[in-house]
């Protein structure tokens, strides 16, 4: 069995690893860090929960030490990349951690923070940036990052970066950096976008795959409550009334829904906090250590925490709607049963979302048990038709023609609101009377 004694990481390294007591390697860091101590790249499928931020941390901060400390104004020396701000904190949090007993300085770039202390971060240069790809192009646009000398980069949940809209940026990113980069890209899926992706970025990589994506957690106990629609939030209180269920997180599928779960469930006795694009990032990281550290027994999320969670502790993942990609199915319920320990894992399903059911049952290729209580699909019903838009008395009910030009009055009409996690437009600029600029970022 493979001890992180056996993988000779410097003697910095090594201390810090005792000092948090891990002594073996999970499969993807005992695979990965060996040929990535080496310099060669690294294509890692797995999903979180298996270690894989020590399995790019470690060889990182190990070859670090090995190089003579240079730091250059607003240069990186390392940059990892992560699709939402919770997971570059985290990231940014172990990296410092598994970096305590050496001299390492870090910096993170991510949306929701005051671009003038990201920029004193990277003023006198960096070791390691932990950054999401949106702010870190507005910041390049700036002057205020500078990666023509960067040597190491990290792509971590690649697949969801692409989904959200971040394949360009990466590539603008990618191409400030020197032509030879080490590169590490992981990933919770492959498919053929992330193969190109992939072969396009890497050069002869190690491939290291564990857990594949369709396999859901072994000490999760997994069922379906078929319920309708309406009576979600009441089903939702009364499971989590239950002794049992000691720190839950909650999946809806929209940002208002979380909203909406959050005030609904406040109105029956229970606390809880929600996180979701819309929220500020002090409150994000607010609700998520107070989740965290116990003080908040819910916790609403939409797919975008999905995988930028890692708590531990989580004894309930109830999904209030079920996801329309059902890869989220898994990650979401990968949010317990971690470090060791078991959970459980509840799905609502309502008429409507059936096919939504059967093609997760499809993905991970087992039926998902039905819950002590639920109604039958007979019960159920036919899905609700949709309801159509009310419209007052005497009002022209024709399809509006469309208009040429916005009214002045209402710049946003007419916009489709954007899913959670979609990246935004070229960000707008407000030129101050200084002469600078501030960029506005999701």
């Amino acid at each position: 069995m493979t001890q992180f004694s056996d993988l000779a990481l410097a003697a910095p390294l090594s201390r810090a690893l005792d000092a948090e007591g891990h002594t073996q390697p999970t499969p993807i860091q005992a695979q990965a860090i060996p040929p990535a101590m080496k310099g060669s790249d690294v294509l890692g499928i797995a999903q979180t929960g298996t270690g894989k931020t020590a399995a790019f941390v470690l060889p990182i901060l190990h070859r670090l030490h090995e190089q003579p400390v240079r730091w250059t104004a607003k240069q990186p020396r390392a940059l990892i990349l992560a699709p939402t701000r919770e997971l570059a904190v985290q990231i940014l949090e172990r990296v410092q951690a598994y970096g305590g007993k050496m001299r390492v300085r870090t910096a993170l770039i991510i949306g929701g923070v005051p671009v003038n202390r990201q920029r004193r971060s990277m003023a006198g240069g960096v070791d390691v940036l932990v950054a999401t790809p949106g702010r870190l192009n507005d910041m390049m646009d700036q002057g205020l990052v500078d990666l023509s000398e960067t040597g190491m980069l990290v792509l971590d949940e690649a697949d969801q970066m692409l989904d959200m809209g971040f394949i360009k940026p990466i590539q603008r990113i990618r191409r400030a950096m020197p032509e030879r980069v080490q590169t590490f890209l992981f990933s919770a899926t492959m498919p053929k976008e992330i193969v190109r992706f992939a072969n396009d970025l890497l050069t002869d990589p190690a491939r290291v795959e564990v857990t594949p994506v369709a396999k859901t957690a072994d000490r999760v106990e997994q069922s379906v409550l078929f319920v309708p629609k309406a009576g979600k939030v009441d089903a939702l209180a009364k499971i989590l009334s239950d002794p049992e269920v000691t720190k839950a997180i909650v999946f809806s599928r929209t940002k208002h829904g979380a909203d909406k779960i959050v005030k609904a469930l406040g109105a029956r006795g229970i606390e809880s906090g929600a996180i979701h694009g819309n929220k500020a990032q002090n409150a994000r990281q607010r609700t998520l250590k107070a989740f965290s550290g116990g003080e908040l027994p819910v916790l609403v999320a939409t797919d975008i925490a999905a995988r930028g969670i890692d708590v531990t502790g989580v004894s309930h993942v109830i999904q209030h709607d079920l996801p329309e990609v059902a890869e989220a199915y898994v990650h979401r319920i990968g949010r317990t049963a971690r470090a060791g320990r078991s959970g459980e894992a509840v799905a609502f399903c309502s008429a409507d979302e059936v096919p939504l059911l059967r093609a997760v049952e499809k993905l991970t290729r087992q039926t998902v048990p039905v819950a002590e209580g639920s109604v039958s699909l007979e019960e159920l019903g036919p899905p609700q038709p949709k309801e159509k838009p009310q419209h007052r008395k005497g009002q022209n009910r024709a399809r509006p023609q469309r208009q040429r030009s916005r009214s002045k009055s209402s710049p946003g009409a007419g916009k489709p609101a954007k899913p959670e996690g979609a990246r935004p437009g070229k960000p707008r600029s407000r030129r101050r009377s200084g002469g600078g600029s501030r960029s506005v970022t999701n």
